[in-house]
């Protein structure tokens, strides 16, 4: 809870450039909370096991992200004419120094590195391991909330509150799907390749607002 409330206040109120916050995710989301594994060794077991690499689940997790990223790209296209994308770019340039210019960069690296810090602290440790020491129905919501509300810092003046609030509930059932299948393949690939095909779906709506492609 601190480490995301903390990236999420950096997010809404310090608001740094976006590369500039690249080393504080790294610190908060992979290196503090590898500590607990350097710790606690009889846990280290555990850590192995959310990178060990398995065949099985990559094809559902393949056929799933393609599924989701014409869900999140078919989404914009009916929802642009109700919600208002307008402020959108000009937001990301102001509060996080993103522009048309940097947008590629920013792209790749949220698409693959982030969405790798994210899914090793909100479902690796954040639901794999901490499943192991609460209740898993409790596990199981806690990830995905915490993941919803770490979003706010970043989302906040992009869109309506409306918007936002849909949005949230968004990733709640993102967070949720992402638990059920690390939960059954017992790694947090399947979920990191789902996640990936989200981020590049909704960075080429990035693309479009900022009329890099029509």
């Amino acid at each position: 809870i601190v480490l995301s409330l903390a990236v999420t206040f950096i997010d809404a109120v310090v608001r740094p450039p976006y590369f500039s916050k690249i080393p504080i995710k790294v610190i908060f989301f992979l290196a503090l909370p590898m500590l607990f594994f350097v710790i606690w060794r009889e846990e280290w077991d555990g850590f192995r096991k959310l990178f060990r690499f398995r065949k099985n689940g990559l094809w559902a997790a393949f056929l799933l992200g393609i599924a989701v990223f014409g869900v999140i790209l078919g989404g914009y296209f009916l929802l642009r004419g109700v919600i208002d994308f307008s402020s959108v770019t000009s937001s990301l340039g102001k509060n996080m120094g993103i522009t048309a210019k940097n947008f590629l960069w920013v792209a790749l690296y949220i698409s693959i590195m982030n969405s790798f810090l994210e899914e090793f602290f909100f479902r690796g440790f954040g639901f794999i391991t901490l499943k192991k020491h609460m209740h898993k129905s409790f596990a199981y919501l806690f990830g995905p909330v915490l993941f919803a509300v770490y979003h706010v810092g970043m989302l906040f003046g992009m869109f309506e509150p409306a918007a936002l609030i849909l949005l949230m509930f968004g990733l709640i059932v993102g967070g949720l799907i992402f638990n059920a299948l690390n939960d059954k393949f017992g790694n947090i690939y399947p979920s990191w390749f789902v996640h990936m095909a989200a981020n590049f779906a909704i960075n080429t709506i990035g693309f479009i607002l900022f009329g890099i492609v029509e």
